[in-house]
């Protein structure tokens, strides 16, 4: 049976929740593999709404094994926090049901408090990022300073490694002319904290060889999107980590050829948050009115989304550089009533025309898209589950966007709704 990883194909936001949600009926196993709790996905299921920022979309699943894989980086006292959040709302969340890779590393105060304090010291420069401490996290990691969930086990081993990540941090903090952080403070909250998050921790990659061996089916989360990977997105506005399908075998533990299918995630119609290059963006009624009827604003954070028109240039190169194998479109029924819809072909820059995003950001900034203009349709579209209920002129969109990324729909949502989906190709059965 094959095993599915989810990916983002724009700037994020593209509805993977509700996506890998509906997957996770047809799957054993799903794994968070990259990211942190800056990650954020709405689910609505029966009429409640499930906010998860970094538990995987499995946990309001019963039966199924959520995992946290050593990728993404942790934050217990969110974690904490979202436990509590999520059982209040009846989902029942246990050892038993949920893991998280015993060598994640944590995100610590500190790491919020260096965040922040860039973003405050960056004026026009500023990423934009949540500063919640995920950049600094990642930072830590491959400077081998990290605090890893292991640690919390072994407290005199613990006091040396806070010892060392504190002296690096302050150092930062100092330089910045913030407050510095009180080592015996963050002890004791993580000493506190510590029994509340070890009783999850295990051994993930031996967990998920186990899974493997025995046939099950595993669905792989990632977080953000293909244009904030920190290789191949929108650099330097992008996210700390590989967003891309790439990144689930290093960031669950599992081997290369763990993953079968890819299945990319993106709207109808493009949205990105905080600072970075867009090329389709609207600062007009259209862009209003998309973002008035998507709810465009942050799970996490909160923060308006920027509008625009569908970019196909970004999407196409997302699944070539992601091996994307397939789309889920998501958000359709926004684009209703619309008399015209506009989809980006290429970029016009200093005169040239291009096929794909270069990496040089001033050329990204200089970037103007090449439209091409798509008849609209009056019908709604909103809570279809079979292409007989979609408008023609929706099916005549939906094919020329295929043709444009070239990649089939093998999935489409026409609302957050866990049943209004239309299942074009199944990609478990790959």
């Amino acid at each position: 049976m094959a095993n599915v990883a989810v990916v983002g194909a724009q700037w994020g936001d593209e509805g993977k929740g509700k996506i890998v949600d509906w997957l996770s009926e047809r799957a054993d196993v799903v794994v968070r593999f990259q990211g942190g709790h800056n990650a954020g996905h709405t689910l609505v299921i029966d009429g409640t709404t499930y906010k998860l920022s970094l538990l995987p979309s499995g946990v309001v699943r019963p039966g199924k094994l959520s995992i946290i894989g050593n990728g993404v980086v942790v934050d217990p006292w969110a974690f904490v926090e979202e436990l509590d959040r999520i059982r209040a709302l009846g989902v029942a969340v246990t050892p038993e049901t949920l893991r998280i890779a015993d060598n994640a590393t944590l995100i610590l105060p500190s790491h919020g408090a260096v965040d922040r304090a860039r973003e405050a010291a960056g004026g026009v420069g500023r990423l934009g990022t949540t500063g919640r401490g995920i950049g600094p996290a990642y930072e830590d990691k491959v400077g081998r300073r990290a605090v890893r969930l292991c640690d919390l086990a072994d407290r005199e081993f613990l006091a040396g490694r806070l010892d060392a990540l504190l002296m690096h941090h302050n150092v930062l903090l100092r330089g910045l002319g913030a407050a510095e952080v009180q080592r015996e403070e963050v002890m004791a909250r993580l000493l506190e904290v510590a029994p509340k998050i070890l009783p999850y921790a295990d051994r993930v990659w031996w967990r998920l060889d186990q899974a493997r061996r025995l046939g099950k089916r595993i669905l792989f989360e990632g977080a953000q999107g293909a244009m904030l990977d920190v290789d191949h997105g929108t650099y330097p506005y992008v996210t700390s980590s590989n967003t891309m399908a790439g990144q689930a075998a290093a960031g669950a533990g599992v081997g290369a050829g763990a993953v079968d299918y890819v299945l990319g995630i993106t709207k109808a119609y493009t949205t990105r948050v905080g600072q970075g290059p867009f090329p389709t963006e609207l600062d007009d009624d259209i862009g209003r009115l998309l973002g008035e009827r998507g709810h465009e604003f942050g799970t996490v954070t909160g923060r308006r989304r920027r509008c625009g028109w569908f970019d196909a240039v970004l999407v196409r190169q997302a699944a070539k550089v992601g091996g994307i194998d397939g789309i889920a479109l998501t958000k359709l029924d926004v684009l209703d009533g619309l008399p015209e819809i506009k989809v980006c072909t290429g970029y016009r820059i200093d005169g040239e025309t291009y096929d794909h995003l270069p990496a040089l950001p001033s050329l990204q900034a200089r970037a103007e898209p090449l439209y091409q203009t798509l008849e609209g349709w009056s019908e709604s579209t909103r809570g279809a589950r079979s292409w007989a209920d979609l408008p023609a002129t929706a099916v005549k969109y939906i094919r020329r966007v295929e043709e444009l990324i070239e990649v089939p729909v093998a999935l489409l949502s026409t609302s957050p709704e866990r049943e209004d989906t239309i299942l074009v190709r199944d990609p478990f059965a790959d």
